[in-house]
């Protein structure tokens, strides 16, 4: 017993030893470069500061320090990288986050609109072993709330079809809400209080590129801007005439 109490490290020590991995700013960082990455559209200094608005020089301080601890790594035009260490320091995050949100929403009861939030808060503090407890607890979920995949598991990217590009007379079922719309939580009540939710499906009698989307459901119309639309992927289905 003697020994088991002299090799005993109180927490807030293991806690400290274990400190040397990136910052939870640095953390944020990775999370944002690698939802800019999904895109399949090139990451720059510019991109992440519109992300976080904040001031470009700021960023690319930060990114300069990222660099150093070779999470990421920048090519002669300023595109940005995440290195392998840096992916996995991202999915790691990114699966910790998305398992909070779902655990939120599906044992907690939080609304949908607030989960996004809420997780920021608390997936820093999350441990391995909390982690694993959550993924039993939660079945092996596949994807957060917001219909977005969480790493490890066998999912992907749903959706092929960004709303604001939908086709008239036509189903649209909503797979994933874009990342960058949920750092937006006025956005997310918007969405929720309108029913826009992945799963939920609508008729669209009218789409105009200017002016916006119109959805159907249940006998109901409302027209969704474009600047809204670009937020939300599905898939579009044709109307079976014969049915």
């Amino acid at each position: 017993m003697a020994e088991i109490v002299a090799k005993h490290v109180h927490p807030r020590q293991r806690r400290r030893a274990g400190s040397d991995g990136p910052t939870h700013k640095e953390r944020d960082y990775l999370e944002i470069i690698y939802y800019l990455l999904q895109r399949d559209e090139p990451v720059i200094a510019a991109h992440v500061a519109r992300w976080l608005s904040l001031q470009p020089p700021t960023v690319s301080h930060a990114l300069q320090e990222m660099e150093k601890k070779a999470y990421i790594q920048r090519d002669d035009r300023g595109e940005i990288a995440l290195t392998t260490h840096g992916l996995e320091l991202a999915e790691m995050i990114i699966r910790r986050h998305r398992l909070l949100e779902r655990f939120l929403a599906d044992v907690v009861g939080l609304p949908w609109s607030t989960v996004h939030e809420e997780a920021v808060l608390l997936e820093h503090a999350l441990s391995p072993l909390l982690e694993d407890r959550i993924t039993q607890l939660l079945d092996d979920a596949t994807t957060c709330p917001h219909g977005n995949p969480i790493p490890g598991s066998l999912a992907v990217y749903a959706g092929t079809t960004r709303l604001d590009r939908a086709v008239a007379g036509t189903l649209f079922t909503i797979r994933r809400i874009e990342e960058e719309a949920e750092e937006r939580t006025e956005f997310l009540r918007y969405l929720e209080a309108q029913r826009l939710l992945p799963g939920n499906q609508f008729f669209i009698p009218d789409a105009s590129p200017a002016y916006g989307i119109t959805l159907r459901s249940c006998n109901r119309d409302m027209t969704v801007s474009p600047e809204v639309a670009a937020f939300i992927w599905g898939d579009c289905a044709a109307i079976d005439q014969g049915a």
